[in-house]
């Protein structure tokens, strides 16, 4: 494969999307300007905890089709450029400072031919408003010397690398010649339909509207999870059986409720979009209700903890809780924007005595949360506990039986923040002494 592709941001989304076309026989360079993540990846070594991404990095450094660095230069002996860098969130605003700045260095070196792809997320307007008058400085004409379009990333964590090579790619240039060279490029190196909209700021909304609505959506089985409670239903029925329903060309999907919302775009897009409305006096309130509903779920988590060691005739203040899982989403190791970390600081100010564990989340990254010292293991994290709160998923949990579970922590409180045990392992709890809280049930 003769064609290159420098992509500027190797985190998580450029290392993902720089893998799988290094495994299509591109030649991939990666540029970061953390010297550590370039040296990791000449060593065919990543730290990113995505399944199957190690084993890709690996494989196509020792072929040849990927290598890294932090000279900004090399986009020059490349004809595609990808730009990945990331958009954080300052105030609620965000926050494009990252982009501006691999731009003004990528126009350092810009030549004629070349395709750059915005992949980062942004608000509508960025691409055009923002990037092309910063390569343009290169004395370059979009359209003529070069081309300029925004493919939004639509990765989910644990399923990146599936999902870019399953996922229908969103393509939209700054003007028709960038659409067709960014969807072609697409077409041929992934072989996935593009889906070509009118410009870039309608490609870089339907990014923002893809994630307001994943973020609604939970907030929606979140205050159904919170009046089922006072009913006395089971919410994961009462969604199981809403969701039967077609509804055009679907059917209602109504997403389950949980501890809360972590992660680097959900937490944070539905915010850029509520920004982007109040700049052009357009009042909405759906984004900011349904950030506010989920971010009410960690101190909700808290009370279930705290009626269910009332239920047990223990006070809070009094008792040791071991909270299972620190990681924002279940069976990966990242904690951005985790909802566990409220739930944490809100037990710490408790006064309780305080067990953390999460097989899958580095001790440098516990430390982010918290200063407790991790327990070393599951045993030692459960043994004696008042309360055990599963607040993440991870697979390793669910190999724990109610038995072992029980034998731990002999009539615990167990509060389900995302394990979603069957009503079957509901009665096996009761059965074995434990007292059972949830979201929801």
């Amino acid at each position: 494969m003769s064609i290159g592709v420098a992509v500027v941001g190797f985190g998580y989304v450029g290392s993902s999307v720089g893998a799988v076309l290094a495994d299509k026989r591109y030649q991939v360079t990666g540029i970061d300007t953390r010297s550590e993540v370039v040296d990791g990846i000449n060593r065919g070594e990543v730290t990113i905890n995505e399944p199957g991404l190690g084993d890709l990095v690996k494989q196509s450094v020792a072929d040849g089709h990927l290598q890294a660095t932090t000279d900004i230069a090399a986009v020059a002996e490349n004809d595609v450029i990808i730009v990945t860098v990331g958009t954080p969130m300052a105030d609620f605003e965000p926050d494009t400072s990252q982009v501006a700045a691999a731009c003004r260095d990528i126009a350092r070196h810009l030549r004629r031919g070349h395709l750059v792809i915005l992949k980062s997320t942004v608000p509508p307007f960025t691409t055009e408003e923002l990037v092309l008058p910063i390569l343009e400085t290169s004395g370059l004409e979009v359209g003529k010397d070069f081309f300029l379009a925004f493919c939004p990333e639509r990765l989910a964590e644990g399923k990146a690398l599936r999902e870019l090579q399953m996922l229908p790619i969103v393509v939209g240039g700054v003007d028709a010649a960038s659409t067709e060279k960014a969807a072609e490029f697409w077409e041929e190196a992934l072989g996935l339909p593009t889906i070509r909209v009118a410009n870039a700021r309608t490609a870089e909304m339907s990014k923002l509207a893809d994630n307001l609505w994943i973020d609604l959506n939970i907030a929606v089985g979140n205050e159904l999870a919170l009046l089922s409670e006072k009913l006395d239903i089971d919410v994961l029925e009462v969604i199981e059986a809403a969701n039967s329903l077609p509804k055009g060309k679907h059917h209602v999907n109504i997403l389950l409720p949980s501890v809360g919302v972590g992660g680097s775009c959900l937490t944070k897009d539905p915010w850029f979009v509520d920004h982007m409305a109040k700049n052009h006096d357009v009042s909405l309130s759906l984004p900011a209700t349904g950030r506010q509903i989920n971010d009410s779920m960690p101190r909700h988590t808290v009370r279930l903890i705290e009626e269910g060691l009332d239920a047990a005739g223990k006070s809070l203040a009094d008792s040791t809780v071991a909270v299972l899982g620190l990681a924002f989403k279940d069976n990966t190791g990242d904690i951005r924007l985790t909802p566990t970390k409220p739930v944490v600081a809100f037990l710490e100010e408790s006064g309780c005595t305080l067990r953390v564990f999460d097989p899958l989340v580095s001790d440098d990254d516990i430390k982010s949360i918290t200063d407790i010292a991790p327990a070393v293991d599951l045993e030692s994290a459960l043994e004696g506990a008042d309360c055990v709160a599963f607040l993440a998923g991870h697979d390793d949990f669910r190999r724990l039986t109610i038995a072992e579970l029980a034998a731990a922590a002999p009539g615990a409180v167990v509060v389900d923040g995302r394990m979603y045990f069957s009503r079957s392992h509901i009665d096996e709890l009761g059965v074995a002494g434990l007292i059972y809280r949830v979201i929801g049930r």
